[in-house]
Formats: structure tokens, sequence, C-alpha cells
């Protein structure tokens, strides 16, 4: 939209405007006054419409600078061990922003007691691999514990902020979504309508085999790194020198880099694919794109960690890959995610704050300068990235990290920066998101889940691997191997048992529901006898005149 100083002259006005409209350059004046009445009559419908032709371009609420400042004075300027205010972010950005920034702060917490554990295991029993079962097995119960416990404290926040009993609200199709216009026969109302058939085909047909040739490229990057990693452990053996000793971190560091590159280049092909299947409703796309993430991440990340534990069976090699591929991805996240788009946007609003000066009017241009340096913003697309960056932070940490017990203590350090980081990129790096109510962390629950049971495997599978448990069998592996699947099923139930002990809700919380619940009963209760009292007393007047006709 073509921004004249007199329309932001707040000399003039005491309104200050605080949702942003960008409109194309060759919207008529009628399509402007059209959207002006629209927005005076309060019609949620306009905008999703006119962002789906394309004549809106973008929408975005403007920061309000006081409360933004106060925000962040009591958030990430003073570097400080504090916990964070959380119900104070979820009053700026809404509670599903808020509920990310709680759970990376519990999950943080909760990682301490593995790095403490780990730090000694590392000091001082490094390379007797024969007592990394008591680590291994307490793993086994953490994982579990943590995930459970933060049902409750999420419970917690939600009652206080009002949302947990939040109903699912009729979701309107997405603005992507395209098809021949219709009649919805559920909602009666005129909107593009698209055969269930035609967006199975494209799944099966197209987005499934390009997921698996993704796949498969990336088992074939796999090799070649393992190619590498051959060839530098040769090229050390022959020499014996000690550059030759740090170039064997050289091919992990370089396979990590491309783990990252690859992540984000099929990332942005997974979305392509998604918004192409032209899903109706936002979260059947979230879901959609969310599996096809997960699984490519998931293979690319831990595919060479499983080859090297359960084919190799080199644990120095593995201990190795998962530091390299840990602390590497780490840091590339941190400049990707944060200090770049920070340094660009810095530069950017040098370039704007310039030319607001070199403008020759007599007004206050101040709102100008927030609404044009605010509008090249980057545009936060949701929580997606940072649950996925936790989601294979704990993999790293709960698969394999008692070969590597230094893992948590890592973790636990990026996400001390990683809070201030995301804190900063939410405040100056991108435009303020539309707050939206949350329950919960949603899927994320049920994929941090499904991560604590394929640890359960791993480290049961590695502690049958360790040459302690193989001394006790020296002759008989079928028997090991019987014993290793026995005891991990015997633990699988033992987490299940957990997770069904640990209420989801805490007890006071669980009482304030029931009341909630009762008094909601009674009031229904007392409604209804209201009525029927009504009635009875209405039925002798109409008695009566009728006798008396």
């Amino acid at each position: 939209m073509k921004v004249t100083l007199s329309a932001l002259d707040t000399s003039e006005s005491s309104f200050t405007p605080l949702v942003v409209i960008e409109l194309a350059q060759d919207v008529k004046e009628e399509t402007k006054e059209w959207l002006k009445n629209r927005i005076i009559a309060k019609k949620k419908d306009g905008v999703r419409r006119l962002l789906t032709s394309g004549i809106v371009i973008q929408v975005f609420p403007l920061h309000d600078s006081e409360a933004l400042k106060k925000l962040e004075d009591t958030w990430y300027t003073r570097f400080a061990l504090k916990y964070q205010p959380i119900d104070s972010i979820r009053g700026y950005f809404g509670e599903t922003i808020a509920l990310y920034f709680g759970f990376l702060e519990y999950f943080t917490f909760a990682l301490i007691p593995m790095a403490v554990i780990g730090l000694p295991y590392y000091l001082f029993v490094w390379e007797d691999y024969d007592k990394y079962v008591i680590f291994a097995s307490f793993n086994l119960i953490w994982s579990t514990v943590i995930l459970e416990v933060w049902k409750r404290g999420c419970a917690n926040m939600t009652y206080r902020w009002g949302t947990l009993l939040m109903k699912r609200k009729f979701e309107e199709p997405r603005p992507g979504f395209h098809g021949v216009l219709g009649i919805n026969s559920i909602t009666g109302k005129e909107e593009p309508l698209y055969p269930s058939y035609k967006r199975q085909l494209r799944i099966y047909l197209v987005s499934l085999p390009f997921v698996c040739l993704c796949l498969y490229f990336s088992l074939y990057v796999m090799m070649i790194y393992f190619d590498m990693e051959v060839w530098a452990l040769g090229l050390h053996e022959n020499s014996g020198s000690e550059w030759t000793s740090v170039l064997l971190y050289v091919p992990s560091i370089i396979y990590a880099i491309v783990i990252e590159i690859m992540n984000r280049l099929y990332r942005y092909a997974a979305e392509f694919l998604t918004s192409w299947e032209n899903h109706r409703l936002e979260s059947a796309y979230q879901n959609h794109l969310i599996l096809k993430v997960l699984v490519f991440n998931f293979l690319n990340c831990f595919a060479s960690l499983f080859y090297i534990a359960f084919v190799l069976k080199d644990m120095k090699l593995l201990r190795q890959s998962l530091a390299t591929l840990l602390i590497t991805s780490q840091i590339l996240n941190q400049i990707m995610e944060s200090f770049l788009p920070y340094w660009l946007q810095r530069k950017h609003g040098v370039r704007v704050k310039r030319k607001v000066q070199a403008l020759k009017a007599d007004i206050d241009a101040t709102l100008y300068e927030q609404v044009i340096l605010e509008k090249e913003m980057g545009t936060y697309l949701g929580t997606f990235d940072d649950y996925l960056e936790l989601f294979l932070q704990f993999g790293y940490v709960s698969l394999f990290s008692c070969v590597y017990p230094l893992a948590a203590a890592f973790a636990v350090l990026n996400n001390f920066t990683e809070v201030n980081s995301d804190a900063l990129k939410m405040c100056r790096v991108f435009k303020r998101p539309f707050s939206e109510p949350s329950a919960n962390i949603g899927v994320w629950q049920l994929a941090f889940e499904t991560m604590s049971v394929i640890s359960v495997v791993t480290n049961c599978a590695l502690i049958g691997m360790s040459p302690q448990v193989n001394a006790v069998f020296p002759e008989s592996k079928a028997d090991l191997i019987l014993i290793v699947v026995a005891v991990e099923h015997a633990l699988l139930a033992l987490k299940f048992i957990l997770a069904f002990a640990i209420p989801d809700k805490p007890r006071h919380i669980q009482m304030k529901l029931a009341r909630l619940e009762f008094e909601s009963l009674e009031a229904l209760k007392q409604q209804q006898m209201k009525l029927v009292t009504e009635n009875l007393k209405e039925e002798p007047t109409e008695s009566g005149k009728e006798k008396a006709t």
C-alpha cells in the first residue's frame, strides 16, 4: 500500500493504528473503499479472501513500544539466571508463544540433573564403556518423568490463563486454499470447494514418492560421510601427527553442516508440497507438514548414529559423531535463527532512519518510521522451527548420551543462550504476530513422547552390547538377546505405568475443575426448575380461561 506522510500525521489526530495492512500496488480505489467498509463492519472473512486473491500482501500488528520496552527489561536485556516472565510474555504475544518459552525454560532445567550426573561421569569413567549401563538406566527414567511432569506444569499455566478447557473452534478455510466456488453444505457459506480424492492423489502419487526419494538421498550422503571417515582415519594411522588427529573431526563437522543445509532445503520443499496438496484447514496443513519434516529430520540427523552404534559397533566413533553433530548444529542454529537476522535488521533500521531524516516534512514521522521498519521485518511463521530444534536436541540427549555424557551439559548451555536469542528474535527481528490461544503444546507432546519410547529401545540395545553384559553370556548370544528384549518390554511397561500414575493435572486443579462442573450443573438444574415453575403457573390461568369460555 502506498503510504503517504499525510495519512500518518499524528499531529492532526490522536488515533494510532495498531494493525498495518499492506495492499498490492495496483489496487483500485473502490477496492480500498470496500476493504475499509469491511473493517469498520468487523467482517472476519474479508481480509482472508483478500490475502488469498493477492490484493492484500500482509497484515500485522505494530509493536507497542512502551509495553515492549517493559517486557525486554524483565526478559533478556539483563543477562541473569532467573525465571522468564511467562505471564508477561503471554500478555504481549499470546498463549501459544508463551507456552513455547515455558517449555524451553522447563526443558532446560530438566536437563540439569543429566548434566550434573554426566560431568563427573565424563571426567572419571570416560573410557570405561562397561559402566554406561547405569547412565543409560537413569536416562530411561528421566526421559519419561520429565514429559509427564511437564503436562502438570502446562495444566497449571493454562488453567491460570483460562485456556485449559478451551473448546476447539470451527476452522475457516486457510488463506492458501483454492478451488471452484460453491456452497459449503455444512456452513451454507460460499467458499472454494476441492475434491478430496484429488488431494489424496497428490499426497500418494507425488508427495510420498518425493519424501522417499529425499530419505534415500539422505542415506546416500551418510555413506559418503563414512567414506570420508575411513579416509581421515587411514591418513591419521599412516602419519600419526597432531594435525591429522584434528583432521579426524573434519568429516563430522562437514557432515553436520550438510545436515543443516539439507534440513533447511527440505523444509522449503515440504512447505511447497504441503501447500500444493491444497488442504482446506490450517490444522490439516500443519499436521501434514510436521509429519513430513519430522520423518526427514529424524532420519537425516540420527541415521548415522544408529549405523555407527548398531552396525559398525564403534563406540568411540559414536561419541565423536554425536559430540560434533550436537555442538555444530547448536552453533549454526544460533547464527542462522537469531544473530544473522538481527544484524541484517539493524542494518535495515539504520537505512530507514536515514531515509526518514532526509524527508523535508514538518510533521512527526515517528509512526511512519515504525511502519516502514516493521514492514520489512521477517514474518514469524510460528513455533514450528523452535519446537523442532528442541525435539532434535531431546533426541541427541535421550538416545545416545550414555556414550557421551556431556551432551546434556552442552544442551543446557545452548538453551540458556537460546532463551535470550529467541527473546531477541521475537522482540527485535520479527513482526509482532497475532496472539493465538492454546491449551498445550499440541502434537509436539506426542512427538517428544514417541522419541522417549525410541530412547528406551536404543538404550536397552546399547546396554545389551556393553562388554559388561556380554561377559555374563559369553557363549549364548540368543539368551542375551531374549533377556534384552524382555527388559526392554518391562521398561516400556514401567514407562506407561508411570505415565498413567502421574496425573496430567495437579490435584488442586482437578478439584477446581470438578467444582466448576458441579456449579455448572447446579445452575443448569436451577434454570430448568425455573422454566418448569413458570410453565406450571401459566397452566391454571389458561384452563381457567377455557372454563370461563
